[in-house]
């Protein structure tokens, strides 16, 4: 199976490990990462979701992001528009993508925590791929 992730840049530090935890978990098991598009931030993820679904060669796609608070309800409104859209791009092009951005809410520690809930996001993805093709 060919995947995508769609990673966004903001908060790099975090975002690239989880990028590196994704692709690893992919690698056991079994999913074959072809093609990883770097957003610069969430907000721009459900873009990037959809040029990847428009791939013949793409069975479904992870996202990875992370969306800290800050001083404003900001981290609401970007997370709570890039979910809803995610999911309704996964119902129209009939191929999954899984929501592997933490947050809104979370503190920059927080977000650190969850790194690992990359891992999640591929795990979901595989089982949905495998379980749409029986």
């Amino acid at each position: 199976m060919n995947i995508g992730i769609v990673v966004s840049e903001y908060n790099y530090d975090i975002t690239m490990m989880m990028l590196q935890r994704a692709k690893e978990h992919a690698e056991f098991l079994g999913a074959k990462v072809t093609e990883v598009f770097k957003a610069p931030g969430t907000y721009d993820i459900p873009l990037a979701v959809k040029h990847l679904l428009l791939k013949d060669n793409i069975d479904g796609v992870a996202t990875l992001g992370a969306v800290i608070k800050g001083e404003t309800d900001h981290d609401d409104v970007i997370m709570n528009n890039a979910a809803r859209k995610i999911m309704d791009l996964s119902v129209e092009y009939s191929k999954p993508v899984t929501l592997g951005i933490s947050g809104p809410g979370e503190t920059r520690l927080q977000a650190q925590v969850r790194i690992e809930g990359a891992k999640d996001a591929i795990e979901g993805l595989v089982k949905m791929i495998k379980r749409l093709k029986d």
